[in-house]
């Protein structure tokens, strides 16, 4: 843990290139292409889509993404909209065919991402025929680091060998609030000491680096004391936050096994009296970059979560969050629905680039972090 760092990671190749070949439209795509404004913006937005398979994808988003518009994809197994077990996740066959036959429709390799931290939080469920995970809460509890080494494994082989090479894990919220309705309640902290969190965190990220799997840290800068559930509204967490939630980031963001981290919609009026920390740069750029050195990419948590789209304008989160520091705006598109999402945000973004409230040299910074870790993909 006492390795410096490095911006962003080197990895062996991703799973997707295990399901399928790099094409040369596509490695030219991530190595010698000038790209323009709307190509590097296409690259930080990553969006939900339906269906099952390929077919079932609706040719208006399998159009975006051949137009470069779509940059990461993340796939759900139920549909919040319509209140179904139906949306991208059947069986592993079937997901390693989806997820093959996105990435052969993409000018750019993308980032294939999952929610699979284990327990509650589990796409990949044994009732599809994944196998059986376990919760963060059970492995912090056990405190055997065979056992948390055995399941960290089993969770980074599945996500290698279905095609994901983004794991929206491991959670990293220190467990100040076992009521949390969206961490502690549902078991998704290791541990409320710090230093707990570290050690079983750090096995699972050991365990995707090795195979090539993207670990992000969230929710950034905590979000276990929380009193209420960022998907639903309002949180504010300025009674309860400790500073001492920021410690897991800060030794995890700096290991030998890099990792992205992945930012909370949490209100902090100590940190930041005006914006949550997505769109805060007092947190992302003056806590998370300066602060504590974090050098590598940064996830939005879903920018269709109430506590954050419930307040401001599309338009206003699409500003502020990357000014803050986002590198990668993600649109779950399953709190609510929309085909023509990465459009939209491409547009508005462009327009504000062109008047000058956000800078180019901004979407520059974002779209070379990004390039660099798929350029390292296909080496």
């Amino acid at each position: 843990m006492k390795v410096k760092f490095i911006i962003f990671i080197v990895l062996p190749i991703f799973s997707f290139f295990a399901c399928g070949e790099v094409t040369s439209a596509q490695k030219e795509a991530t190595t010698t292409s000038e790209p323009n404004l709307q190509t590097m913006i296409g690259q930080m937005i990553m969006v939900g889509t339906r269906g099952m398979t390929i077919e079932e994808v609706s040719p208006q988003f399998k159009a975006q993404i051949k137009t470069g518009k779509i940059g990461g994809v993340i796939l759900f197994d139920y549909d919040v909209v319509k209140k179904v077990a139906h949306r991208n996740i059947q069986s592993p066959a079937q997901v390693k065919t989806l997820i093959t036959g996105l990435q052969k429709e993409a000018p750019t390799p993308l980032f294939m991402a999952v929610d699979q931290e284990g327990g509650r939080v589990n796409r990949l469920k044994p009732k599809y025929g994944f196998p059986t995970s376990v919760s963060a809460q059970y492995l912090g509890t056990l405190d055997n680091v065979d056992s948390t080494a055995f399941y960290a494994n089993r969770t980074a082989t599945l996500c290698r060998e279905l095609g994901f090479n983004v794991n929206f894990a491991p959670a990293v919220d220190v467990n100040f609030n076992p009521e949390s309705p969206a961490i502690g309640k549902i078991e998704r902290s290791f541990s409320a000491d710090p230093a707990m969190v570290i050690k079983h965190a750090g096995i699972l990220i050991e365990a995707q680096h090795a195979k090539g799997i993207l670990s992000t840290l969230k929710h950034f800068p905590g979000h276990g004391s929380a009193q209420a559930d960022s998907h639903y509204g309002v949180t504010d967490v300025t009674k309860y936050w400790q500073e001492s939630e920021l410690i897991p980031f800060e030794n995890l963001g700096k290991s030998a096994n890099n990792v992205a981290i992945m930012t909370a919609h949490v209100a902090n009026q100590n940190l930041d009296a005006d914006y949550p920390a997505t769109l805060s740069k007092k947190i992302i750029t003056g806590i998370l970059r300066e602060k504590l050195g974090f050098q590598g990419l940064v996830f939005s948590d879903d920018m269709q979560m109430k506590a954050v789209n419930a307040q401001f304008g599309f338009e206003t989160l699409l500003e502020k969050s990357i000014n803050a520091g986002v590198d990668v705006l993600v649109f779950g598109n399953n709190l609510e629905y929309d085909e023509m999402i990465p459009t939209k945000a491409i547009e508005a973004i462009t327009k504000m680039v062109e008047k000058g409230t956000i800078s180019k040299k901004r979407i520059q910074e974002s779209y070379d972090r990004i390039k660099k870790v798929k350029h390292q993909l296909q080496e």
